[in-house]
């Protein structure tokens, strides 16, 4: 029935007693809901949940009288109306999840479903009701004939206990409040006998807790209250009325002591006591199978537990979270089934081979045995964790080679080996890792080539570390491959060589603005990405959130030559370049300023000439500049941005002057207004004195060639008698030829 671009057709309603229609996970392109939809009268069932509808909920949904459940959720819809909603008397289940439904007076016409049974609101944005004297009794009387057994209001932000209105003590089996800011548990909650499931996890609550809060929870089988600024006034001794198999009470003040109440709870599966600053030993009897259904155990984040932990071979813990506690001893052995086992930041000590006991460890996603004591040479027997995803073995003292085996964890994505005393050259086996997306391996003895191979994790590598160690040779060209890398740190090795001119393949950092590497290329499914950086002169350990949105380049202390390649400056999106320390020459490209988003610029202690230039100081976000020791000079351009620097950013430049080191020469007015006029005098001067050398040439020139013509005329007159007669007979007949002319002239003149 549905037809071409993703339009449900009208031919639904050829169907007059269809009394169920379930179009729930489909792709519509965001249409809106069709109104012909509400003459479908005879519809007792309507579920339209995650299928990308979009827009306002059709009013006409109001005219299916007979409709008992309907699911509108996970779609992009609005109401700002929900009138129509009080003509579905016969409604149990309503779900509305994902609705904007900021602009309704949703409560009162929930109050009106007498019917309803399970209600899902969760992250619509509903507003606080303020229950006034002259709406309080309606309120409470509808309530009253209310059965709801279900409630679902996470994510909405409500602060107001109103909803107290909303469930029966001896109705409510689920309630789901999670991450609001309501600040008081439920006033009658200690008689919600049939309660099951109670989640009030991300608020602000502030209540005491004492065990008559939970008096009569008999049927209590989920309890979360984590993230909230408790009191804890339940005696370590108290007995529960319940048994239950989920715990969730991380963050929630429940230290100091140990909870031993929770050796009552035989049939827990998961339990969460997180970050409760609980302090001592844990108690030998929290090892032994107390509760033989226990799959889900974290402790971690209360940084004064302490204690051995015995092998675990015979527990079925699928997921053993201690980190950040006091614990020491050596490292237990592994359940075959074991998926998460999270032991870093405690006092463990020896060798970790015991992980090799335990084969196959088929299960086995996510080890981190991070910042202990530990030591010895990393086992060799990586082939049986074939699922293993996440492998952080870092601030150890381990030592030796990295084992070849490693490479046969074909779907690793993270792989941290940083701070150890590893040795030799990287096994050429990792590049069968091919979903690499973070590897963190510096601060180590490594040696050799940094391998061409490296560009294997084109698709995948977002973030490669191998600072601090003792690779040699020229960066590999095929480092380009890797197209979203967002952070490479090369520094402090013996790396020489000229910098490779294809950075600009690294197409995540072209751009500004937020990554486009998608969330999950971030993220595995325990959100445990986290990398020591070099950020702003100093190592800090970022988590995903910032990781996600860092770019870094970090060649420093190598050995590199040339000149700095000009595709740096078409990085638009890197925030940090640290070229230091190595022996880099030519000029600083004078397009800098394109990269726009740059907060770290260090080219200090290289041989680096030219003036610095004027795009430099368009770099608004500039936070750390240092290009001392090097061959600079000039002055320093004029901005906001550059003169806000210390002088020592631009130290050991002998020939850069101007703000804030010293000022450049200058010449003062006066002294502009003599030069000018010595250079007026002068421009004068010179050209009277080139006239008087022009007509001075011109003398001498008539002179020379008077006394040349005259001399050397009559000169031959006095040497030839011949010419001398001939000339004399000339100028006598012309005399006499001029003279009968006149005469005749004058007389022709007197006629007249």
């Amino acid at each position: 029935m549905v037809g071409n671009n993703n339009i449900i057709s009208s031919a639904l309603l050829e169907l007059p007693h269809l009394e169920l229609l379930d179009l729930s996970w489909n792709n519509f392109g965001g249409i809106k809901i069709p109104e012909f939809i509400g003459s479908m009268k005879e519809l007792q069932h309507l579920n339209l949940g995650w299928s990308d509808f979009y827009g306002v909920i059709p009013p006409q949904l109001g005219n299916l009288t007979n409709l008992m459940t309907l699911d509108l959720s996970l779609n992009n819809l609005r109401s700002e109306n929900l009138d129509w909603l009080s003509h579905l008397s016969l409604l149990s289940l309503l779900d509305l999840s994902f609705t904007k439904l900021s602009d309704t007076n949703w409560l009162q016409h929930i109050l009106k479903l007498h019917s309803l049974e399970k209600l899902s609101l969760a992250h619509s944005n509903i507003p606080d009701v303020l229950v006034t004297s002259s709406v309080d009794d309606d309120l409470f009387v509808n309530s009253s004939s209310l059965s709801l057994s279900f409630i679902d209001l996470r994510e909405n932000n409500l602060t107001f206990p109103a909803i107290d209105c909303l469930y029966r003590p001896d109705h409510l089996r689920e309630l789901h409040l999670r991450n609001n800011k309501l600040r008081m548990l439920p006033a009658s909650l200690g008689e919600f006998s049939k309660l099951e499931v109670l989640d009030m996890s991300f608020n602000s609550l502030q209540d005491t807790i004492t065990e008559a809060n939970f008096t009569k929870l008999y049927s209590l089988k989920d309890l979360d209250l984590s993230y909230n600024p408790l009191t804890n006034h339940i005696s370590p001794g108290w007995t529960p009325p319940f048994q239950l198999t989920a715990l969730h009470l991380a963050y929630s003040n429940m230290g100091p002591h140990f909870p031993t109440w929770i050796r009552t709870q035989s049939n827990l599966l998961i339990l969460d006591l997180s970050g409760n600053d609980i302090s001592g030993e844990v108690p030998n009897w929290f090892w032994s199978p107390w509760s033989p259904v226990l799959r889900v155990l974290n402790l971690s984040q209360n940084h004064y537990l302490s204690g051995t932990i015995p092998h675990l071979n015979f527990s079925e813990i699928f997921s053993l979270d201690v980190s950040f506690n006091n614990f020491s001893g050596h490292i237990p052995s592994l359940h075959p089934d074991t998926m998460i086992f999270k032991l870093s930041q405690n006092m463990f000590s020896g060798s970790i081979s015991s992980i090799c006991t335990t084969v196959p460890m088929v299960s086995l996603s996510l080890l981190d045995l991070s910042s202990n004591q530990l030591v010895g040479e990393l086992p060799n027997c990586w082939e049986n964790m074939p699922e293993l995803t996440f492998l952080n073995l870092a601030n150890n003292k381990f030592s030796g080679e990295i084992p070849h085996t490693l490479g046969s964890l074909s779907i690793l994505q993270i792989l941290h080996l940083r701070n150890n005393n590893l040795s030799g050259e990287l096994p050429s086996t990792l590049k069968n890792c091919r979903y690499l997306g973070l590897m963190d391996i510096g601060g180590n003895m490594l040696t050799g080539n940094i391998p061409s191979w490296i560009g294997a994790y084109s698709q995948e590598m977002a973030f490669l570390i191998l600072n601090q160690n003792k690779f040699y040779g020229s960066i590999p060209p095929e480092i380009c491959n890797l197209v979203r890398i967002q952070v490479l740190d090369l520094s402090r090795n013996d790396l020489s060589g000229h910098i490779p001119q294809c950075f600009n393949n690294f197409t995540t950092m072209l751009d500004k603005g937020t990554s486009n590497i998608p969330e999950d290329h971030l993220r595995n499914s325990f959100d445990t990405r986290s990398a020591s950086v070099q950020w702003k002169g100093r190592e800090f350990e970022y988590e995903t959130s910032t990781l996600r949105m860092l770019r870094l380049i970090d060649l420093s202390s190598n050995k590199l030559v040339g000149d700095i390649p000009e595709t740096f400056s078409s990085l638009k999106g890197l925030n940090s370049l640290n070229l230091s320390r190595n022996s880099l020459t030519g000029n600083i490209s004078p397009n800098v300023g394109h990269m726009e988003t740059l907060e770290v610029l260090d080219l200090s202690s290289n041989q680096l000439s030219g003036t610095i230039p004027l795009g430099m100081g368009q770099l608004n976000f500039l936070d750390v500049l240092d290009l001392a020791n090097n061959n600079l000079s000039g002055k320093i351009p004029s901005s906001t941005q550059l003169q806000s620097f210390n002088a020592s950013a631009y130290a050991g430049n002998p020939k850069l002057c101007g703000a804030p080191l010293v000022s450049c020469p200058q010449i003062t007015d006066q002294g502009k207004r003599n030069k000018k006029e010595i250079k007026d005098a002068e421009d004068e001067g010179g050209f009277i004195l080139m006239r008087i050398s022009f007509w001075k040439e011109v003398g001498i020139s008539i002179v020379f060639g008077f006394i040349v013509g005259f001399w050397g005329f009559v000169g031959s007159l006095f040497v030839k008698r011949s010419w001398r007669i001939a000339y004399y007979n000339f100028w006598g007949r012309v005399g006499d030829s001029f003279y009968v002319t006149t005469i005749v002239f004058f007389r022709k003149l007197r006629r007249t």
